[in-house]
């Protein structure tokens, strides 16, 4: 979700990229014929699956990436008047609120919406379509705890208790969407007034920031395949619950169990959406690239190559994904208008207490 990139990670450990991926030079994005995908780096789909939709619409995707979720929304705020694409995905409910503020979206109700959960659809307006959710919470290297005798962490709280110092790395809240979601996430558990001093605590006790979520966990964290090779001694990382599959999935040679655990009272749910741009070219091709992103077999093509979990009832999750990276029983959640009057100035704040 995300930089929200398990994916960017499961690309490059051999999953299938996208066959439309690139710049589209020499395409007409006008032709009507090409529908533009703008997303953040970890969009990754099928290649069948894309062949199958390209097949069944007529329609070519293109695909733009934009960095992570935070900056590909950004880049699309600076462009809406003449966008680059006709669908955007990626924006998150800690970032929905300024995209709709924007003017980012054109209202569309895309055709099996009524099979996704109340839950997931923060606008009423259906000017974002719900496409998957997912948990940021903190992971652990189950190696280190055990030689070091040690439980780990599994609240907040726990995490500014002395055994714990010195082994925290996070993502800047103000440049990657995992370490927003942490600070959301400790804000919903400590309340406007609390969240403050828990991070004066977190920073006492030796919490490591870092600019975004493939610095933390393949550079810092010592329980990721990359992380023990680049040397990294942080043996607890803001990443996903669905991080703990990918260590399994993707192991070169493939352990009977995860190496990595989830911290589970630590986790924010992250809710992922795409919405037809404002000034789109392609109009007609956007709405069918969103009744493809909310179909069953998108949705059940996602969660190994995304690392998220589906939104339509019913549609199923590799057992695979189930047994290593269950989602959060109770993820902390918060309101998208909290998020909205609040974000901005908590990020100010955190930013003065944690980094300076």
């Amino acid at each position: 979700m995300h930089n929200k990139t398990f994916v960017a990670a499961a690309v490059g450990l051999g999953l299938v990229a996208l066959s439309a991926c690139g710049s589209g030079q020499g395409q007409d994005k006008a032709d009507g014929k090409t529908v533009t995908l703008v997303s953040h780096d970890s969009w990754a789909v099928s290649k069948s699956v894309l062949a199958d939709f390209e097949k069944r619409s007529g329609y070519k995707v293109r695909v733009l990436k934009d960095g992570d979720a935070g900056q590909a929304v950004n880049k699309a705020i600076l462009t809406k008047d003449n966008p680059q694409g006709d669908v955007l995905f990626g924006v998150d409910n800690t970032l929905l609120s300024r995209a709709l503020d924007n003017g980012l979206f054109q209202p569309y109700t895309a055709k099996g919406l009524d099979k996704v959960g109340a839950r997931y659809q923060l606008d009423g307006k259906h000017r974002v379509t719900p496409v998957d959710y997912g948990d940021i919470c903190v992971n652990y290297d189950k190696a280190y705890f055990s030689e070091h005798h040690l439980a780990p962490p599994q609240s907040y709280a726990d995490l500014t208790k002395p055994q714990y110092k010195n082994l925290l790395v996070t993502e800047n809240a103000a440049t990657a969407s995992p370490g927003l979601g942490f600070l959301l996430g400790s804000a919903a558990r400590f309340g406007d007034n609390g969240w403050p001093d828990y991070w004066k605590k977190l920073k006492t006790n030796g919490v490591k920031v870092v600019d975004g979520w493939e610095q933390a966990y393949y550079q810092e964290f010592s329980g990721s395949s990359e992380g023990k090779k680049a040397g990294g001694d942080r043996p607890l990382v803001v990443s996903y619950a669905s991080s703990p599959p990918a260590e399994v999935i993707y192991a070169k040679k493939r352990p009977t169990t995860a190496p990595t655990g989830v911290a589970t009272g630590t986790c924010f749910r992250q809710i992922e959406f795409a919405g037809m741009l404002s000034n789109a070219k392609n109009p007609k091709g956007a709405k069918a690239f969103l009744d493809f992103l909310v179909s069953r077999e998108f949705q059940e093509d996602m969660p190994l190559n995304m690392y998220v979990y589906p939104v339509v009832a019913g549609a199923e999750v590799p057992a695979d994904f189930t047994k290593y990276g269950p989602p959060a029983r109770h993820p902390e959640t918060m309101a998208p208008e909290k998020i909205a009057s609040d974000r901005d100035q908590w990020v100010k704040t955190w930013t003065s207490l944690v980094l300076k």
